[in-house]
């Protein structure tokens, strides 16, 4: 016989294994709008870029960007 505990274990499993599906869907969404927008000649690797500083603090990006300037002005990249 299950206890309340088993149940809810179960419960939790089966919660668990219904938003790791949703988040297959949800990634294959994105894969798709990512094939979508280079084959409107979009490139994606960018886009993929421009996603991840928009995710970042405006501070941690601001930062980022000028480390990234005094190491380009070292190495003669500008």
């Amino acid at each position: 016989m299950a206890d309340a505990g088993d149940d809810q274990l179960r419960l939790l499993i089966e919660r668990i294994e219904r938003l790791e599906e949703e988040k297959k869907g949800i990634g294959d969404d994105i894969r798709d709008t990512y094939a979508e927008a280079k084959a409107k000649g979009y490139d994606a690797r960018i886009m993929r870029q421009i996603v991840r500083l928009r995710r970042m603090p405006v501070h941690d990006r601001q930062e980022m960007e000028a480390i990234l300037d005094v190491y380009k002005a070292a190495l003669g990249i500008v």
